[in-house]
């Protein structure tokens, strides 16, 4: 066997891995959003209920960032990157978009169901992967559409206007099924450009963890202060924070997407 079939092997290796990765990173979005729909059902409050996800997401960030020795290695990285002019502080606003993903779990999938939420998210992520590689957001600058890539971005749409026909049919409140659509279409179309700046900043970092903490930063930060403008108009919630520990673990999948993705 020649060095380059080794290499060639290796490589397909390394792409069934990436491919792997990107699997489970994608169960994990379901499984936060039905955690986070129930968590808003349980509070009476989505907006409460996805800051309290990336609080979670964010303090658990905090122990790997800062308590773990790879976390504490990475993090010194962050200014020498910065130094370079390999990260820009606008990167650092990605995780305002992941903060937005989350509150659209909150706000509709409790009337949408996960199915139609997980579909019109990848449609929403599909349609702007093109976008974003057009321009050139990621890591790997720009990339030429393909009649592949463009094909199978029409497919998912039809996917998803599939999904929501039933629900389409004739009623006003179809009318407002659409409108909910939005919602996670416009959350995973923005989540692909979150993913490519984070992208941007793993390859700078050599670590997917500053990005990731930054995310739950800014997402927080964001979702704090509107959660506070919420109550000063309208005052508390109307529900509870529930007991049961699992209604917590949104924000740990949110850091295994994320992660994963970056």
């Amino acid at each position: 066997m020649t060095s380059a079939d080794r290499s060639a092997g290796r490589s397909g290796i390394v792409w069934i891995g990436l491919i792997v990765l990107m699997l489970v990173a994608g169960m994990a979005i379901p499984a936060q959003g039905r955690i986070n729909a129930e968590l808003s059902d349980r509070t009476g409050d989505p907006f409460l209920a996805a800051g309290i996800s990336f609080g979670v997401g964010l303090l658990l960030m905090c122990v790997i960032a800062f308590l773990l020795p790879r976390g504490r290695r990475a993090m010194r990285t962050v200014a020498p990157a910065f130094a370079r002019g390999e990260v820009r502080w606008w990167y650092l606003l990605a995780g305002c978009v992941g903060g937005y993903f989350v509150l659209t779990q909150t706000l509709s999938i409790g009337l949408l169901g996960v199915a139609v939420f997980t579909v019109a998210v990848v449609t929403g992520q599909t349609v702007g992967g093109l976008l974003w590689d057009r321009i050139g957001l990621g890591p790997g600058g720009r990339k030429r559409l393909n009649t592949f890539r463009v094909a199978g971005a029409i497919a998912t749409v039809l996917a998803v206007l599939l999904a929501v026909s039933p629900q389409l049919s004739g009623s006003e409140r179809g009318w407002e099924w659409l409108l909910l659509v939005i919602l996670p279409f416009s959350g995973g179309f923005l989540n692909a450009g979150q993913q490519a700046l984070n992208g941007r900043q793993s390859a700078a970092y050599g670590s997917p963890i500053p990005a990731t903490l930054f995310n739950f930063v800014a997402g927080t930060a964001v979702l704090l202060a509107v959660w506070l403008g919420k109550v000063l108009i309208q005052g508390p919630p109307p529900g509870e924070l529930p007991s049961e520990w699992w209604f917590y673990l949104g924000g740990p999948m949110g850091c295994v997407f994320i992660g994963l993705g970056a």
